[in-house]
């Protein structure tokens, strides 16, 4: 019982350090400053194609 409450706190800790990983590029997509490339070597939770993705997205809410 104790594995399975680790594994559930563990998941929960990824995700929501996943979420902020996001946040924070897109953030810095949204500022222009800063190309795909050197956001991904400051946010190395995200891959340069997760990266394009959230770009997409943000382009199309502006």
């Amino acid at each position: 019982m104790c594995k399975i409450m680790e594994d559930m706190r563990n998941e929960a800790a990824q995700k929501a350090e996943l979420k902020s990983a996001k946040e924070t590029a897109e953030r810095l997509i949204k500022k222009g400053k800063m190309t795909l490339e050197e956001i991904a070597e400051c946010v190395p939770l995200l891959s340069l194609d997760e990266l394009r993705e959230i770009e997409m997205k943000v382009m199309q809410l502006a």
